[in-house]
């Protein structure tokens, strides 16, 4: 049964107040490009306005209003997420449009209700799984499969672009964004963007703009200072709409500085369109985003959805905005008709941007190709796991992990349900399972928002991967209800590997960053897992924790276990993955793309208030890892951070500047260790004192794979805004002026970087380059 987005509407009275976010009174460089490839996007984007400009010409005000609403949720020819009904006449396709942060959901509309359609497609893992990769090329070939089986089975948008950063670490969403730093998410939805459209499929990327939490997240109200919003918040959706250029962007259901997002038109107009160039259509989210239809429309939304046929009546009881009431306020004036033709000129540039015009899907319930997906799933598994701790055991000589297949005798694995399979993540990013849910809910009546509270698991089990990986062995499974008896059999094995769960959905957000017991997670959680790995590693000769988490998680037993690795959310070949890494078939290179923090009291918001809808962005820039560092706090982990079956080393840096001001980051990266391995190199910069920034930031990174004692000459090459402040006063980008100190290393706190200084004369920049 699909989680309906509609059980977490709820009524509420929105602020109208004027919005506190500056536009830029710098107009973007005009001038034409000069190379190729820029030439050729140029011609393509011409060719599409051109073309949008000639169907629009020939269309009737009926159809121009039937071109910018959906028609509900689950209708259609497919179901889906929204359905806008094409132009036959014209030859402009159905607008089909489902969600898709991890694979496929297909929903339909059944009697009143919305049930979820298995259709045998791909979960893959979770988005932030997805960050700890690092790799953008990886996020390109994620992106094109999910567009792949959205074509497939008859879809041609898919909703799955989260880049909202990882301010608030219990963010419900958390598992489906990629990480706290905006040029880590940036440039994978780029990747990601692209990877989509390349198949003809238009991709969303949302929700603008800092939607951080899911508590009140209908009403709340983001309050955050101008140079915050646009350094941070707003940065990656910046990089993914200059570079990617996704076909949609969808507002979100919070407020932004009093006024909500998709009313704004601040945010809509005069940054999104007018700054940054955005040709493509500003999409709601899904019901109660906008409660205005002048409003709405003259802040800048080209799209209402899921909206219905009739707004009088709306969708199962929810009132919408953008059918007959947009009619009627073109009619009084209220809304320009040259804001309706724009909204349609978007989409239909949009549609021929990315070959949807002429290539629709031509199917509507084809068959996946699995055995495609599946490698994919694996791989994606297999390259974001975070090697988070690796020591060597008393008695033993060589680190505990990886395991050795041929000397190891016996293996206990505990808790998790590792047994039966892997978690996912809820809400809207879910993919359901191709078979029946591989573990049952222990309190089938618990709710979050309004929903069920049951969890997926993927029919994908660790425990029999691992017996498949180590076949000499006797491999024996505890569910972990019973810590005493866990204990006393780790006694006894050669390895003890501990499963940890933490449950994410939309719509609710975590009270906080433990591990969840049978309290806390009542319809997913028999027992107290802190106190299981606990019991266990007091007796266990090896210990071994693997957390399937969508976030940040504490760790009180850390002190004594022998191993950590992240699997966030593995997707649905997640076990073998997961098997893969512990035996040494693939060698661990993720980092992560978030802080851990030792306790939440570390976090800058101590807690998430049910009542207080204002919610204050107090710490301003100094969000995630500057956090940390800006207070001198040490992270229980940092920020890229993440281990390897080998080791590496930076050494020789140097920086150098071009003519366009592009700085050009040299240094040699040396494999030190007995196996290959790929290692993230991570390029951080300190400001000058008079940018008044917090100590660093991520400007660049690369990821390089190397040979046992191979050596490699690695540079990154970042763009002068990557060093850039956000000017207040001249609502600009602006270059500080001064020395800068380049760090190389392969965390955020890696003690071994080797470091560089570069002096820039400063300058006001024309856009973020």
């Amino acid at each position: 049964m699909r989680q309906d987005r509609l059980a977490w509407l709820v009524a509420a009275t929105f602020a109208a107040a004027l919005s506190g976010c500056g536009g830029n009174d710098t107009p973007a460089s005009t001038a034409a490009p000069t190379d190729p490839a820029a030439a050729a996007e140029a011609a393509s984007d011409a060719a599409a306005t051109a073309r949008a400009s000639a169907l629009l010409a020939q269309m009737t005000q009926a159809e121009k209003i039937q071109m910018v609403h959906g028609t509900g949720e689950g209708v259609g020819p497919v179901g889906g997420a929204g359905y806008i009904p094409g132009i036959s006449r014209l030859g402009i396709p159905d607008y089909t449009i489902a969600d898709s942060a991890t694979g496929v959901y297909q929903t339909r509309l059944v009697g009143s209700s919305i049930t979820s359609v298995t259709t045998g497609a791909t979960s893959l893992p979770s988005p932030v799984a997805l960050a700890a990769s690092w790799d953008v090329d990886l996020a390109k070939t994620y992106g094109t499969l999910i567009a792949t089986e959205l074509r497939v089975r008859g879809f041609d948008v898919g909703l799955g672009g989260g880049v909202d950063l990882a301010r608030e670490p219990r963010n419900g969403r958390t598992f489906e964004y990629m990480g706290e730093d905006p040029i880590l998410a940036g440039n994978m939805i780029v990747a990601r963007t692209q990877g989509t459209q390349s198949q003809n499929v238009v991709a969303t990327i949302k929700h603008f703009a800092a939607n951080d939490q899911e508590t009140n997240r209908m009403s709340s109200n983001s309050v955050i200072d101008e140079r915050t919003l646009r350094e941070l918040s707003l940065l990656p959706f910046e990089i993914g709409v200059r570079e990617g250029k996704p076909g949609n962007v969808m507002c979100a259901y919070n407020l932004v500085n009093g006024l909500k997002s998709c009313q704004n038109k601040t945010l809509l107009t005069d940054i999104l369109k007018t700054e940054w160039g955005f040709k493509g259509t500003v999409q709601s989210d899904w019901f109660v985003a906008i409660n205005d239809t002048a409003l709405a429309a003259n802040a800048g939304v080209d799209e209402e959805e899921a909206g219905s046929t009739d707004d009088s009546v709306g969708f199962l009881g929810v009132k919408t905005f953008f059918n007959q009431k947009l009619a009627a306020a073109i009619q009084a004036g209220t809304v320009p008709q040259s804001r309706l033709d724009d909204m349609v000129q978007r989409k239909l540039h949009t549609m021929a941007y990315v070959g949807l015009l002429d290539a629709p899907p031509s199917s509507t319930s084809g068959t996946i190709d699995q055995a495609a997906g599946d490698a994919v799933a694996r791989t994606v598994a297999q390259q974001s796991m975070v090697l988070l701790r690796n020591n060597v055991a008393r008695g033993d000589t060589a680190h505990v992990l990886p395991l050795a297949a041929s000397s190891v005798k016996s293996i206990l694995v505990v808790g998790g349900h590792a047994d039966f399979g892997v978690l996912s993540g809820g809400g809207s990013a879910l993919v359901p399972s191709r078979d029946a849910n591989a573990v049952p809910c222990l309190k089938p009546t618990a709710t979050v928002g309004g929903v069920t509270a049951c969890a997926t698991y993927y029919d994908s089990s660790p425990l029999a991967a691992i017996q498949a990986a180590a076949p000499g062995a006797t491999v024996t499974y505890l569910d972990g209800t019973n810590a005493t008896a866990a204990a006393a059999a780790a006694a006894t094995a050669d390895v003890t590997i501990v499963f940890g769960t933490q449950w994410e959905t939309e719509g609710s957000d975590l009270t906080n960053l433990s591990l969840p017991n049978a309290t806390t997670d009542a319809a997913n959680q028999a027992y107290d897992q802190d106190a299981l790995i606990t019991a266990v590693a007091e007796s266990a000769k090896r210990t071994v924790v693997v957390l399937e988490t969508g976030t940040a998680v504490t760790m009180p037993w850390l002190g004594n276990v022998d191993a950590v690795l992240e699997a966030w959310y593995p997707g649905m070949q997640g076990g073998p993955a997961i098997a893969d890494v512990l035996f040494g078939a693939v060698n661990p290179s993720g980092k992560l793309p978030l802080s851990f923090p030792l306790t939440e009291t570390d976090l800058p918001q101590q807690a998430i208030s049910a009542t207080n809808k204002q919610v204050v962005y107090a710490e301003g820039l100094n969000m995630g890892y500057r956090w940390y560092d800006s207070q001198s706090i040490d992270p229980l982990f940092p920020f890229g951070f993440g281990l390897s079956y080998t080791s590496f080393s930076y050494s020789n840096a140097t920086s150098s500047i071009d003519s366009s001001g592009n700085l050009t980051v040299n240094f040699t990266l040396t494999n030190t260790g007995s196996v290959a391995g790929t290692e993230v190199a991570e390029v951080y910069a300190e400001l000058p004192a008079v940018a008044n920034e917090p100590p660093q930031r991520l400007i660049g990174f690369k990821k390089v794979t190397l040979a046992p004692g191979a050596k490699s000459s690695v540079s990154v090459t970042v763009g002068a805004g990557r060093l850039a402040i956000w000017d207040v006063a001249a609502h600009s980008w602006r270059l500080p002026d001064g020395g800068y100190v380049i760090k190389v290393g392969g965390s955020s706190r890696d003690l071994n970087a080797v470091t560089t200084t570069q002096t820039i004369t400063g300058r006001l920049l024309a856009s973020y380059d």
